[in-house]
């Protein structure tokens, strides 16, 4: 049976918070559950199926970031959407949460509204129908479909930035995409682009797929521009 509704988990160890986002989610046909903790937050992803982590960076114990960093180190949870909630609202603490794997970062206070739209985005990202159902170039393949890469007949496990962000090179056709039109279909043109957070994207899925990745034969650099991901040359 097709579920009409989606699995949200909330680790937020603010009871009361954690009460209305769960109550205002669930009028937005979210379901929702809730762990007061890290460590509860991963015992709960371990047991159930879930389409989406709201994950808050102040925990007791075992805080976000780390509870990221375990989530993105398994390989069943590695394309699963995670939107940080948190009342550090600093750059480089948003730009910590995107080099763990976060999908999204939202600083507290927030609004609900926005709150659904993010959700909302990060989920269309996830199941949004593809041009084209397979690209190869090389030993390179991508499913779109299956949200799966493989190099050399190898499967390589990629966060959903990361995927996103192969997919929209590989679309491009070996065209140039700047760092505003990256960050436009990782994040979405409503939001706040930070420029520094493509360049960690991508030198983590050079770090992936380049035999060399200061010599890398698909993503290449057009200095002053931004990023294509191109044909490898016979040989290399």
């Amino acid at each position: 049976m097709t579920r009409s509704r989606q699995a949200v988990l909330l680790v937020e160890d603010d009871a009361r918070l954690a009460a209305m986002v769960a109550e205002y989610l669930g009028r937005h046909d979210l379901d929702v559950t809730v762990a007061p903790d890290g460590e509860r937050g991963l015992a709960a992803l371990r047991r159930g199926r879930f389409d989406v982590v709201l994950l808050d960076v102040m925990l007791p114990g075992v805080d976000g970031f780390e509870v990221c960093r375990r989530l993105r180190a398994a390989p069943e949870w590695t394309a699963l959407p995670v939107l940080m909630l948190t009342a550090r609202g600093d750059d480089v603490d948003k730009i910590v949460g995107l080099e763990l794997g976060a999908d999204d970062y939202l600083a507290k206070p927030f609004n609900p509204r926005e709150l659904v739209a993010r959700i909302r985005a990060v989920l269309r990202r996830g199941t949004g129908g593809a041009a084209r159902a397979r690209f190869s170039a090389g030993a390179l393949a991508i499913d779109y479909d299956a949200r799966e890469v493989t190099l050399e007949g190898r499967r390589v496990g990629l966060t959903h930035h990361e995927f996103e962000l192969l997919a929209a090179l590989a679309r491009a056709g070996g065209r140039v995409l700047s760092r505003e039109q990256l960050m436009d279909t990782l994040r979405g043109q409503a939001y706040e682009a930070f420029d520094r957070s493509i360049d960690v994207h991508v030198s983590k899925l050079r770090a992936k797929l380049e035999r060399d990745p200061k010599t890398p034969r698909y993503i290449k650099t057009v200095r002053g521009v931004g990023y294509a991901l191109v044909r490898p040359e016979p040989g290399r």
